[in-house]
């Protein structure tokens, strides 16, 4: 960073605490992962400064030869990777991705039946804090009150009452495999459009450790930082049929220009995802979940849903007298960085966060495994049982920097 330390050096100290915050960390956040260093460069690249209005062959500025090759080649990998028939790699966000769906096919005011936020939605399922609320009408299914797992039988007398035009399934904390083939039904019954936001599971999918989405809807909407392991941003895949309304959705319709640097850290990752050692790191993922999930339960918390299918692992933290929020500053404190989150018992009290959300990816990354994930789940259970005891809190920074140190993001 020789350049930016003699423009901002200031800058550059926050990015080397950045640095040092994210190795001697052991980051749990279901929504994060570390990328490889190609990701990084790609960001970086000298497309970060090209604007590119419009579509491959069809820019509103010139000097786009490039970046036209770039986008064609993301394009063709993700087609490749996902099994899609069309691919649309500029949405800036899942957010955006969601958006762009939505005004693709829908108008303002028609009905959208999705997972509500407290039971595993998403902020842009038609939560009320969200744009997405004001602009369509949203009802939303919950989960079985015992099993906190979807109701099927509940989701399709919900959309044979609502008569929605769109049925969203997917979800932000939901730990489970989701039945495509039983939601596609449920649509073809009321005649509504499919869409699956897969970001979380983008990455588990692409390296087939889990079902697929794709062939049982029309969209697919998913974000490439978390399991993709990629950089920001989101992608949309779709029918055929449906390429030419989501292109024009996403670029005039949501969003101008694209960075093209995105795109090209979403190509990269494309490749990387086809090769054997992503499917490897994946299947490692949703074992080092199970693990996590299995030695928590262990330790007599209480984990929404049972278990897990995914790298997700959602965690009542009420049974050790807790809220979420104090457990995640806790754990902080050590060194284990995780996200306080609602779960299906805090549905009736707005703002209440009975869980925490965690997440198996990227320390999956840093190749730590099932030896690892049980010492992990000892040091949060170490830190959780002992609040307020700062020796205790002390020797288990220790060992969290001790494991950091043994695994490292970059070696």
């Amino acid at each position: 960073m020789q350049h930016l330390l003699e423009d901002d050096p200031e800058l550059v100290a926050l990015i080397r605490n950045e640095e040092r915050r994210i190795e001697n960390t052991l980051d749990l956040i279901a929504a994060e992962n570390h990328a490889p260093r190609s990701i990084m460069e790609a960001l970086g690249s000298i497309f970060n400064t090209k604007t590119i209005e419009g579509y491959p062959g069809k820019r509103f500025h010139a000097g786009c030869v490039y970046a036209d090759e770039v986008e064609n080649l993301a394009i063709t990998r993700g087609k490749s990777l996902f099994g899609a028939e069309h691919v649309n790699v500029q949405p800036l966000s899942g957010t955006a991705a969601n958006m762009a769906v939505y005004f693709s096919v829908l108008e303002v005011g028609d009905r959208i039946l999705a997972m509500s936020l407290p039971y595993g939605g998403h902020l842009s399922h038609g939560h009320s804090a969200s744009i997405t609320s004001k602009c369509f009408r949203f009802k939303h299914y919950t989960l079985d009150a015992v099993t906190e797992l979807i109701d099927y039988k509940q989701v399709g007398e919900l959309a044979r009452k609502f008569k929605p035009k769109m049925i969203v399934a997917g979800a932000s904390s939901y730990a489970r495999l989701i039945d495509y083939e039983q939601m596609a039904e449920i649509a073809q019954e009321v005649s509504a459009y499919l869409t699956v936001d897969m970001a979380h599971f983008a990455g588990l999918v692409a390296a087939k450790v889990i079902p697929s989405p794709v062939v049982h809807s029309d969209f697919v909407t998913f974000t490439c930082y978390k399991t993709m392991m990629g950089g920001r941003g989101g992608v949309i895949l779709c029918k055929e049929q449906y390429g030419d309304r989501i292109d024009s959705s996403v670029f005039p319709g949501c969003q101008g220009t694209t960075p093209v640097n995105l795109i090209a850290a979403k190509a990269v990752i494309f490749k990387l995802a086809q090769e054997a050692n992503f499917a490897d790191l994946q299947k490692k993922t949703i074992a080092n979940g199970a693990t996590l999930a299995a030695e928590l339960a262990k330790k007599s918390y209480r984990i929404v849903s049972g278990g897990t299918d995914t790298h997700q692992v959602l965690v009542d933290v009420t049974s050790k007298g807790l809220l979420g929020n104090l457990a995640e500053k806790t754990l902080e404190s050590v060194g284990i960085i995780l996200n306080r989150n609602a779960i299906p018992q805090d549905a009736g009290t707005p703002g209440r966060t009975s869980g925490i959300r965690l997440g198996s990816a990227a320390i999956s990354a840093r190749a730590m495994g099932s030896q690892e994930v049980v010492r992990i789940a000892e040091l949060i259970d170490l830190t959780l049982s002992n609040p307020k005891k700062k020796n205790v809190l002390k020797q288990v920074s220790k060992e969290v920097s001790a494991l950091c140190r043994e695994f490292p993001v970059y070696p």
